[in-house]
């Protein structure tokens, strides 16, 4: 029998209490909980923090706030921070904007192996159904809610989970999610976490990923497990996506496995940032 793994859980948001709310409740409702969870917060505003505090009060496991002053997006600053802070070894990554199926942990857990990384994937709900999800404070769905597409992503089937698992899409670059994703702390660590260089929205959990492949970290996908329902909302802005792109292809194409601007200027500053004053 295998030995349980020790997982910190990372959720980053910005300035949607609304979605994080539902995505904490689903976390309590989990049939196995991590050990801890880490809020990795691009500086949101005062409701996010004041949500946060609620759930602390009866979360099951410690319930942990990192944040930055807002200064745009930089989604790779902060989960870099959140990282640093987290205190067990395997670290299993998501959105604030997703509902995570109860079995999500159990799943990842069972699917990690030392020496790779898990990609996972998500499906996707339209605005009504999740305006419906987040009314009622629902946190599941199947295959044939109306709302969802990305229907093959739903099911979760443990054998096709785990003959996927090192035979689907293994060189698709672009099916990586940060969204839903999961690695060692010591492999992240040993690239030297997420490039700050990385700001706007798109490819920093990409370019991470190549990098680490590029280290031999080798790359499992979750698929038929793990399962994640993503809510509604309007795109990012894409203004330096290519600009981030190149960035990422010059990864690939030089096999670059580590970033000058990375985890390891907070490694030896481990605390949590001071929240300051909310605007």
């Amino acid at each position: 029998m295998r030995q349980a793994i020790k997982t910190s859980l990372i959720i980053s948001t910005y300035n949607w209490a609304e979605a994080l709310n539902l995505c904490l409740l689903s976390v309590s409702r989990l049939s196995v909980l991590p050990d801890e969870v880490i809020i990795a917060d691009d500086g949101s505003r005062r409701d996010t923090y004041d949500l946060i505090k609620r759930f602390q009060q009866s979360f099951k496991v410690p319930l942990i706030h990192v944040w930055h002053k807002d200064e745009g997006f930089q989604l790779a600053k902060i989960r870099n921070k959140a990282i640093a802070k987290a205190q067990y070894p395997y670290i299993i990554q998501v959105d604030g904007d997703l509902i995570l199926h109860k079995h999500f942990i159990k799943d990842h857990i069972e699917v990690a192996r030392k020496g790779s990384f898990v990609t996972g994937s998500r499906v996707l709900m339209d605005d009504q159904l999740s305006s419906i999800m987040m009314s009622t404070q629902k946190t599941t769905a199947n295959i044939f809610t109306p709302g969802i597409s990305n229907h093959f992503n739903s099911l979760r089937i443990k054998f096709l989970r785990n003959l996927l698992a090192d035979r689907y899409h293994q060189k698709d670059i672009d099916s990586i999610r940060g969204c839903n994703m999961a690695f060692w702390k010591e492999d992240v660590i040993r690239v030297n976490g997420y490039n700050e260089e990385f700001e706007g929205w798109g490819g920093e959990d990409q370019e991470l990923a190549i990098r680490m492949l590029n280290a031999g970290v080798k790359k499992r996908v979750i698929k038929m497990g793990g399962t994640v329902l993503h809510i509604a909302h309007t795109k990012y802005c894409r203004s330096k996506h290519q600009e981030n792109d190149h960035r990422m292809l010059r990864t690939l194409r030089e096999e670059i496995t580590y970033c000058s601007q990375g985890i390891s200027q907070y490694l030896n500053h481990n605390r949590i940032p001071n929240l300051g004053n909310f605007t």
